[in-house]
C-alpha cells in the first residue's frame, strides 16, 4: 500500500482510503470479498492501510494490524475503519475480530454489513460485546455515499453468497447509430480511453462469458492488455456453443492467455458452473443475440454501455443497474 498521509484524517477520509485500497484488488480475491482497512490513532492520524489481496492471504484488518506492528505503532491503534464487517469465523485465516481485539482499538467503523445471511452481524456483535464502539458508516456524518460504495464493492460477494451465482456485468459498445458492428476490417470503433475502461472491467472479473458467434467472427483474446493485470491471474472463459461450432483447439489455445475455457449450452448453466468454481463476477462480452438473452432473462446486475462520440466528441459510458439508476462517465 502507498504510504498513508501524516495529516489527521476524519472518518470519511479514512473510509475513502480504505475503499481505494480495496478497489486495487477487485478481481483478485475470489472467492473472498474485496476489503480495505485503515487504522487511526486517537488523534485521527493514519497508522496503517491495507487490503485483502488474494484468498489465503491476510484479510485487510489483519494485514493493516501487522503493518502497524511492524512499524511499532500498534499500541496507538484507536479506530479501525473497514469497508466490510470483520469476520468472526475461522476459515483459511483466523477471525478478523480476534485480530482487532488483540489491539487497543476502541472504535470500529464498518462500511457494509456482511451480505452473507449466515454470518451477517456476527463480527459487529462480537466486537460490541467486547466493549468496542461499533458503528455503521451509514450512521456516521458524511459517510452515506461512501457506505454505498462499500456495498458496491462487496456486491459480487453478496450475489454469490445468496444465490450461488456470480455478479453479472455486461459490456456493450455502440456507435452513434446504435450498432455494435465495427467498420469493415476493424475490431473496434471506440477510443483508447474506452478500450482502457473495457480492459479494466475485464481485469476486475473472475470470468468472461461470450458466444460462439463472437469467437468465430472476431477471434477475441479476452486477456487484459490496456491496464496492468493482477499478477499471475487466471480467469475462466465460458463460451455459449449449443451447436459445437467452436473448435476444441481454440478453447485449448486460450490457456496460453491465462484463460480456462469451456463450452456450455446455456447461460444459466454457465453461471451455475462459474459460481460453483468460486467466481464472484463474470463479464459478458458477446454479440446482440447473447445480450438479448441476458436482458430478457433478467440475469444482469450491471450493464455498461460504451457509446462512441459523434464527430470529435469523446466517448462516454453509461452504467445501468436493475433499479433504473444510471451513471454517466465521459471517457477522455
Amino acid at each position: 500500500m502507498p504510504a498513508p498521509p501524516d495529516a489527521p484524517q476524519d472518518i470519511p477520509s479514512a473510509l475513502r482510503l480504505a475503499i481505494d485500497a480495496a478497489g486495487r484488488f477487485r478481481g483478485a480475491t475470489a472467492p473472498n470479498p474485496t476489503v480495505g482497512c485503515c487504522l487511526l490513532d486517537a488523534g485521527g492520524r493514519v497508522l496503517a492501510l491495507d487490503a485483502h489481496r488474494r484468498a489465503g492471504t491476510a484479510h485487510a484488518e489483519a494485514g493493516a494490524i501487522a503493518a502497524a506492528r511492524a512499524a511499532g505503532t500498534a499500541g496507538r491503534i484507536h479506530t479501525v475503519v473497514v469497508t466490510l464487517e470483520p469476520c468472526d469465523h475461522h476459515g483459511r485465516t483466523p477471525p478478523c475480530t480476534e485480530a482487532i481485539l488483540s489491539t487497543p482499538a476502541r472504535r470500529v467503523v464498518i462500511g457494509a454489513v456482511d451480505p452473507n445471511p449466515a454470518v451477517a452481524g456476527g463480527g459487529a456483535g462480537r466486537l460490541a460485546r467486547a466493549g468496542l464502539d461499533v458503528s455503521l458508516a451509514d450512521d456516521v456524518p458524511g459517510c452515506a455515499d461512501l457506505a454505498a460504495r462499500c456495498r458496491s464493492l462487496v456486491a459480487p460477494f453478496g450475489k454469490r453468497a445468496t444465490t450461488g451465482r456470480p455478479f453479472v456485468t455486461v459490456k456493450q459498445a455502440l456507435d452513434p447509430a446504435g450498432s455494435m458492428i465495427p467498420p469493415p476490417g476493424a475490431k473496434t470503433f471506440t477510443s483508447e480511453p474506452a478500450l482502457r475502461l473495457a480492459h479494466a472491467l475485464r481485469r476486475r472479473a473472475d470470468a468472461v462469458l461470450t458466444g460462439s458467434g463472437t469467437v468465430l467472427g472476431d477471434d477475441p483474446g479476452f486477456d487484459v492488455r490496456r491496464v496492468p493485470d493482477h499478477p499471475g491471474r487466471r480467469r475462466q472463459l465460458a463460451v455459449l456453443d449449443r451447436r459445437g461450432r467452436v473448435p476444441p483447439a481454440w478453447l485449448e489455445a486460450a490457456a496460453a492467455r491465462n484463460l480456462d475455457a469451456f463450452a456450455v449450452d446455456d447461460i444459466g448453466s454457465a453461471l451455475d458452473r462459474l459460481g460453483a468454481a468460486g467466481a464472484l463476477e463474470v463479464l459478458v462480452e458477446a454479440g446482440p443475440a447473447v445480450l438479448a438473452s441476458v436482458a430478457a432473462a433478467g440475469l444482469w446486475d450491471e450493464w455498461v454501455v460504451i457509446r462512441k462520440g459523434e464527430g470529435s466528441a469523446p466517448d462516454r459510458a453509461e452504467v445501468r443497474r436493475p433499479d433504473g439508476a444510471v451513471e454517466t462517465l465521459e471517457l477522455a
